[in-house]
């Protein structure tokens, strides 16, 4: 059911400097799909102001193809890029907040979490957009990457100005149509991900529902390095050991160096589009004088949806919050300690950190969380203080319906 429920109970007191919206995009499906990944999207928000849960608000993104049936590519095979689900994160740059799927264009939807329509940057934009744009806290631009076309090049590198106009567009030189769900930036630098999941088009035409995307023993997998001040230049390309990562924690400059954190996978989708394999945390320390990477694996308990504090994307940030097992796992990537937060029977979904007021300072803020209880079938946004992780939530408020597991969000600052 699409909602609207005002003043929410609150247990705890609400720090009174949070104040906007959280909303967290997810798989909503009107009626059962094949795969996780297929669902109509659905924004869950809540509105903070005065300490305040002022209300809960859940819409689904009314694509073109919510309302009715578009097909997914065009008589001359190209991409209908306004057939979406816009499922999977929701982002805010330039005045404008996008649901997103990597599939298709974005769609615009409003403070009230009402759709507005497609948006493709006053026609600059001509195919997808990933679920993972990277917005620089020096510059305001914000880049990203568009991938899913039939024919060269794949994959395209897109980047939008502060004031929200699209200002390059550039093809990346991988060989195949290949799954590039995530990308990495640094102050200097962006990173491609080509690795070896790559379209099948004999599942494609199965008519399973299933993702149409393998693992493949011979693509290989490899980094490319591209300069920020030098956009059009060649991508240099290191290779690296067969992996796969659907998401990033963190990339940074260090010397002649460059440090990229994210959640690896050993292999995934051999044989189906499930997940029998488990993400870990590792880093990739690439070296651009010598041409070599080093890799290694800096926690060995299972994590997804890794976040730190976005105020620093691109340089170097302590603290890296995935969702773990049973508990939200929060690492120091400075020391390699990790510290936990069980919520008892409670599931986490995606932790997002919404700082205080002053310089970046990630111990002086809050981490927020849409949290399941299945004790009542029901579900609260969680507020921790980030200063003390493992603590009580300083405040929970009590959700009028359960909020289905999704994938990522975001907080917008009023």
């Amino acid at each position: 059911d699409e909602l609207t429920e005002y003043n929410l109970p609150v247990h705890g007191v609400i720090p009174p400097e949070i104040d906007g919206w959280y909303l967290r995009n997810g798989p909503n499906p009107r009626q059962a799909t094949a795969h996780w990944f297929a669902g109509d999207g659905m924004i869950h928000g809540v509105r903070i102001e005065d300490g305040a849960a002022k209300w809960y608000r859940n819409r689904w993104v009314r694509t073109d193809s919510f309302v009715e049936a578009f097909p997914l590519y065009n008589d001359d095979g190209s991409r209908n890029l306004r057939a979406a689900v816009a499922n999977t994160h929701v982002v805010n740059h330039a005045g404008k907040t996008l649901a997103l799927v990597e599939s298709s264009f974005p769609y615009e939807i409003s403070n009230e979490l009402e759709t507005l329509g497609a948006y493709d940057f006053g026609g600059k934009l001509t195919n997808s957009m990933t679920a993972h744009p990277k917005i620089c806290p020096a510059t305001g631009e914000m880049h990203f990457f568009g991938y899913g076309s039939l024919f060269e090049p794949y994959v395209t590198y897109h980047r939008v100005a502060e004031d929200g106009e699209l200002v390059l567009n550039r093809p990346v030189d991988v060989k195949a149509h290949t799954m590039m769900h995530d990308f990495a930036m640094t102050a200097d630098h962006v990173i491609f991900m080509d690795l070896p999941i790559v379209f099948d088009m004999e599942m494609a035409a199965s008519g399973s529902g299933d993702m149409p995307y393998r693992w493949s023993d011979s693509y290989g997998a490899r980094f490319g390095v591209l300069r920020r001040d030098q956009p059009d230049a060649a991508i240099r390309w290191f290779d690296i050991e067969p992996c796969y990562i659907f998401h990033v924690a963190n990339a940074f400059d260090d010397g002649n160096s460059i440090v990229l954190q994210a959640a690896r996978y050993p292999e995934l989708w051999r044989n189906d589009g499930g997940f029998g394999e488990q993400a870990m945390l590792w880093e990739w320390r690439i070296d651009l004088a010598s041409g070599t990477v080093r890799e290694r694996q800096l926690d060995d308990r299972a994590i997804e949806f890794p976040r730190i504090d976005d105020r620093l994307a691109g340089l170097p940030a302590r603290y890296s919050v995935s969702v773990g097992d049973a508990e939200l796992v929060r690492h120091d990537l400075s020391t390699g300690e990790a510290s936990t937060h069980s919520f008892g029977a409670g599931v986490s979904g995606e932790a997002v950190f919404v700082p205080a007021a002053g310089p970046a300072d990630e111990s002086r803020g809050w981490y927020l969380s849409y949290v399941y209880d299945p004790t009542r079938d029901g579900s609260d946004l969680v507020i921790l203080d980030a200063s003390d992780f493992g603590g009580e939530p300083v405040a929970t408020i009590a959700l009028p319906q359960r909020v289905p597991f999704g994938f990522h969000g975001n907080w917008i600052n009023r």
